[in-house]
């Protein structure tokens, strides 16, 4: 599964793979347990094997926003504080059991001292993450909370139900009552 992934860059050799593979430390999350919390300087990195997570940060008030949901087969950071060594702002937490491959900060570094490709790598994800980020708030901006919905049914089918109400909704920015009318209307 995750050989799959590093390889589906088309960066690295089959031997880097393996070797950087190694590298690696295999971890159990239980559902409600942290990857990392709010105020915690984020030190690894880890690949979902098997999982859901969301992101969500804390207000002022005390109330937790759901603004991302990371899923098997993608990478997962708290990445403003793993690139810059600040506190997180976010909290990324485990909604179902999960299994993680996780990289500790300084492997990365080494891996980006010895090999150009783990440049190039990091220059997608950093893509990707703005790219995913743009994408968010586009759809946070033009698109009505059905939309959202209808779109998450789409590209995750698979774990739409593994998700609860309240974190669905904190997600879609509405009240669990608006989510029920719209599940209601969209079929699976």
């Amino acid at each position: 599964m995750e050989h799959h992934y590093f390889s589906s860059f088309n960066l690295f050799s089959e031997s880097e793979i393996e070797e950087f593979l190694q590298l690696f430390e295999f971890r159990k999350v239980h559902k409600n347990d942290y990857f990392i919390q709010e105020g915690e300087r984020c030190r690894e990195v880890a690949f979902i094997k098997s999982g859901i997570f969301r992101s969500f940060y804390t207000s002022d008030t005390g109330k937790d926003t759901t603004f991302c949901f990371r899923f098997p087969n993608s990478m997962i950071a708290a990445y403003s504080s793993f690139i810059s060594g600040c506190l997180s702002k976010e909290s990324m937490q485990a909604i179902t059991d999960a299994e993680l491959m996780v990289l500790k900060k300084e492997k990365v570094d080494q891996l980006v001292q010895n090999n150009i490709n783990w440049i190039r790598f990091l220059k997608i994800i950093a893509e990707q993450e703005y790219l995913e980020l743009e994408r968010r708030f586009f759809q946070l901006q033009r698109d009505t909370a059905s939309q959202r919905y209808k779109t998450l049914i789409e590209h995750y089918p698979d774990y739409i139900q593994n998700i609860s109400l309240q974190y669905l909704a904190s997600y879609l920015g509405i009240s669990q009552r608006h989510l029920s009318r719209i599940r209601k209307e969209v079929a699976f």
